[in-house]
């Protein structure tokens, strides 16, 4: 079978971060170029692609479509997948009502198996290559999910899911359970093939000071591997976090006194941060995750993009599926632009792109295998379609320059704008020449 594969069409392309530099000098789409796949990497970009792809290539042409890195999302659930777009009120309400209900009925490893292949085809029909999930507290739901992604060739971040308190029977397990059965799960799949594992306290409300520090031993034990959690989504959650752990500085340091705050740790929402909170996480260099439709959804708050982002704190980008409304990275991308514009700060269509891709990467640690275009790189790519509707192709159709082009895709594309996906070589989406 031919393993080497040239796409020819507009090719995004970054050299640094769009929010700490211009964007004008960070990121670039090369119009009319080229990128030369051999196996499961990238092996040459532009005129390189071209003079290296020889006689045997299989040449895929995209004239006028976007070759960019896959996207990557940066926090989902992909337990919640069956109930995602549930009416609610607030997130604690929202979570009783639908959220714990629907994650119980993946005690059964067939459900889970389910839930697991149909999350990774949704969002792979949406252009994304790569997730960081949470799992639910069932080991068989961290297995279903590696498994899946296994089959699909896709780097996956993901980790069982950790609650000893103030959560249903049925979703409740201990201190030394989720210790036990956290390090076997990592001992399973961490390193093995694209699996990385993410240690995974729910959030601090709904675990105790002993679990906490059995999560924390845990990962002071395995430091390679990611942490993720939630952090300041909602201000009365922040006030129930205070009642709870009442000899705590802030949420923030109901992590870090039991180990729980590292560069390698992933921080979704953020939103409600206090002074202390945002220098400590710039210092230590721990990623926080950006969950747009998720945040207006459940009426969270206006993440501070581009305070964060300016300042140098590493951000990532996420659906938060199913509190957030949508599989789609652009319409994260779009939720995204239409927060910071009440914010007061527009985001360009070249830093949505970035932070979709090569931001999330880097606060996954993941930035020198995903989220760029480059020799070497793993062959996770998205091909957009610029004119995929009516709507935006009467709009592409007037644009004066290449980013006035991309962006009617990023703020009306949906499915139907991803013209192919691929992951690690293999074609999954989409189909010919």
């Amino acid at each position: 079978m031919n393993t080497r594969h040239l796409l020819t069409g507009h090719v995004l392309q970054f050299s640094g971060n769009p929010f700490t530099a211009r964007w004008q000098d960070t990121v670039y789409i090369e119009e009319d170029s080229a990128v030369l796949i051999e196996n499961d990497q990238i092996s040459a970009v532009g005129n390189d692609a071209r003079a290296q792809a020889g006689p045997d290539v299989v040449h895929h042409d995209h004239t006028g479509h976007l070759i960019m890195p896959g996207f990557i999302d940066a926090h989902a659930h992909y337990p919640q997948t069956a109930m995602i777009a549930s009416w609610g009120k607030r997130l604690i309400d929202w979570l009783n009502i639908y959220t714990f209900p629907e994650e119980m009925r993946l005690h059964d490893p067939a459900y889970a198996r389910t839930i697991a292949a149909r999350y990774l085809d949704l969002v792979l029909d949406h252009g994304t290559t790569s997730v960081a999930s949470f799992c639910t507290i069932h080991p068989a739901s961290v297995d279903a999910l590696f498994e899946a992604a296994s089959a699909r060739g896709m780097a996956m971040a993901a980790g069982k899911t950790c609650m000893d308190r103030n959560a249903p029977e049925g979703l409740r397990d201990t201190a030394q359970s989720a210790y036990d059965d956290s390090k076997a799960l990592l001992t399973r799949w961490h390193g093995n093939g694209r699996a990385i594992y993410a240690i995974t306290p729910r959030f601090s409300p709904t675990s105790t000071p002993d679990q906490l520090a059995a999560l924390g031993a845990l990962w002071g034990e395995h430091p390679n591997t990611l942490m993720q959690t939630h952090l300041s989504e909602q201000v009365d959650e922040i006030a129930w976090v205070r009642d709870l752990f009442p000899d705590h500085r802030d949420y923030l340091d109901t992590y870090e006194a039991f180990g729980l705050l590292g560069p390698r740790g992933l921080y979704g929402h953020a939103i409600h941060l206090t002074t202390r909170e945002i220098d400590r996480l710039r210092d230590v260099g721990a990623g926080v995750v950006h969950c747009p439709t998720s945040n207006t959804f459940i009426g969270s708050g206006l993440f501070d993009l581009m305070g964060l982002a300016r300042a140098g704190q590493p951000v990532g980008l996420a659906t938060d599926t199913g509190g957030g409304s949508s599989f789609s990275m652009l319409r994260t991308m779009a939720a995204t632009y239409e927060i910071a514009q009440l914010r007061g700060e527009p985001v360009h269509a070249a830093q949505l792109l970035w932070l979709a891709t090569a931001g999330s990467a880097s606060v996954l640690h993941r930035g020198n295998e995903i989220g760029a275009l480059s020799k070497g790189m793993a062959a996770d790519i998205c091909v957009l379609d610029l004119a995929s509707t009516p709507a935006v192709a009467q709009r592409h159709a007037e644009a004066d320059h290449i980013w006035d082009a991309v962006f009617p895709t990023i703020m009306m594309g949906d499915d139907r704008a991803v013209a192919e996906v691929w992951v690690n070589g293999c074609r999954l989406r989409g189909g010919g020449n």
